[in-house]
């Protein structure tokens, strides 16, 4: 059986971009698509499964807006999903210049191609150091936490519900720190020193001697807040349970909750802030181009279109990514 091809007008001459071409689209233009296309099950993937993940720990599941609560030159004040919002206000903002760029480009005018496109590059950037920021604030924590032999993670509040570090209120020891090992819960590392500030010993003395200390457990109680434990609860939780110190995050343990919330952000966020950053060399590429007058010759600037293509699907990721990851 022989194969069939699509053909122009031109008999016998297999299609290869052009005027007289599927959907009016040139063969870089559909390509580029085909990608998009392929890119968006790849994501649609990924969000599936963190769905059905948070679904399955849906009690314990971290509350969005008191582990992205960072706000840069604002040490210590609880701004809940602003600097995440303003990433996303600002990855959107390069959209839009994109999009005058490539007008720009439809009516040659290299001036404003160079301009827009200069925006863009620098709203990717800013987005992407954002989120490295972002990753840095989340992999070190700020409060800190307890890990039961369950692997229930217990983190300390005041009687007025306000969070406590464990610098807080863990008391030094005189004694030497035993290092964690496998046989008695390894952590971090081998040398436990080096990956938390404060030994579990040190946090059990602590709290101990506080009285206004608080263990709050992950599942949530009927008005879907963290539930609080009483001062006696809390006593034999930390005394009979608790083995070990979290301090931030990582892909085994993290202070939030459940490992797989730190698993799901690393990865997501991650392979989402890969692409992004792609997209800004891309563009670095094809604002030379510009530059040099390369696109001015060809009297086209369909390559700006083509990587405005690939950049707006960047931008419509990251809107789901920011909706089912930290609104919802």
């Amino acid at each position: 059986m022989e194969a069939t091809v699509a053909k122009t007008g031109t008999e016998g001459k297999t299609w290869g971009g052009g005027p007289v071409s599927p959907l009016k689209a040139s063969y870089g233009k559909m390509m580029m698509w085909f990608f998009i296309v392929s890119d968006a099950l790849t994501f649609s993937a990924f969000l599936a499964s963190y769905g059905f993940s948070r679904y399955k720990f849906i009690d314990s599941w971290p509350i969005a807006d008191e582990v992205f609560n960072h706000f840069p030159f604002l040490h210590g004040v609880d701004a809940p999903m602003y600097y995440v919002a303003l990433m996303t206000f600002i990855l959107i903002f390069s959209s839009v210049t994109m999009v005058l760029a490539v007008d720009a480009g439809h009516h040659m005018k290299k001036n404003k191609v160079i301009l827009y496109m200069f925006l863009t590059i620098i709203g990717g950037a800013i987005f992407v150091g954002s989120q490295a920021w972002e990753w840095k604030n989340f992999i070190t924590g700020t409060y800190g936490a307890v890990e039961t032999k369950g692997g229930q993670i217990l983190q300390f509040v005041d009687t007025e519900g306000k969070r406590v570090s464990l610098e807080e209120f863990a008391q030094p020891l005189t004694e030497d720190r035993v290092v964690h090992e496998r046989k008695n819960g390894l952590w971090f590392a081998e040398d436990e020193v080096s990956a938390t500030t404060v030994s579990i010993n040190e946090v059990k003395k602590g709290f101990a001697a506080n009285d206004n200390v608080l263990v709050r457990i992950q599942m949530l109680n009927e008005e879907g807040e963290k539930t609080i434990l009483s001062r006696e609860e809390s006593l034999k939780m930390m005394s009979e349970n608790a083995v070990g110190v979290v301090q931030g995050a990582n892909l085994t343990h993290n202070e939030y909750g459940p490992p797989l919330f730190a698993d799901f952000f690393f990865f997501i966020t991650g392979f989402h802030g890969f692409h992004v950053f792609t997209g800004v060399i891309i563009n670095i590429i094809i604002f030379f181009n510009v530059i040099i007058g390369t696109y001015e010759r060809r009297k086209s600037y369909e390559m700006v279109e083509k990587v405005g293509l690939y950049w707006h699907f960047v931008d419509l990721v990251w809107v789901f990514v920011f909706t089912f990851f930290y609104l919802v």
